[in-house]
């Protein structure tokens, strides 16, 4: 599946540029890796050319990476992080309680790009417990389907916008 064929992406312009930032990096390295491939094929048998197969390995992942990164960037939305009006929407910063546990999990709703890799557990908005909290107000509780089939309730505690 591309990343076309869900909705579009929304990005702060920090996470644009750090994405569009990788993505010039690895579109730079291809010689790098070709180069690798090429001095690898010149050992000898490919069958048992153990850095052969791994320079091709690693082409095809900075390939596939380099795929993802274009689409992403074609579909995304590019706009300033959200209102610190403690609404739950994507990248914001949200704590919740679930119903029966005192504990609180706070995580950021938002795409694993938005995210990347930062010190906070990253939810989606399409996600069952993403999608029920989108628009919820600090304070209030909502539930969504467990797969198990029952359902969970969820307090919004707070909200407040992501700040990388």
């Amino acid at each position: 599946m591309t990343v076309s064929d869900t909705k579009v992406t929304w990005l702060t312009q920090d996470a644009y540029n750090r994405l569009k930032s990788e993505l010039d990096e690895l579109i730079e390295n291809r010689p790098v890796i070709a180069a690798k491939i090429n001095a690898s094929r010149e050992e000898g048998d490919l069958k048992e050319n153990g850095g052969y197969h791994a320079a091709r390995e690693e082409q095809g992942q900075q390939e596939a990476r380099i795929r993802h990164l274009q689409e992403l960037l074609r579909a995304a939305k590019v706009g300033e992080a959200p209102k610190d009006d403690g609404v739950a929407e994507p990248g914001m910063v949200l704590t919740v309680r679930y119903d029966g546990d005192d504990d609180e999990e706070t995580f950021l709703l938002a795409t694993r790009e938005e995210g990347g890799n930062g010190p906070v557990e990253v939810y989606s908005p399409d996600s069952p417990l993403g999608r029920a909290l989108l628009g919820a107000r600090e304070g209030e509780s909502r539930e969504y389907p467990l797969p198990n089939g029952k359902t969970q309730k969820v307090t919004l505690v707070k909200a407040v916008p992501y700040r990388s």
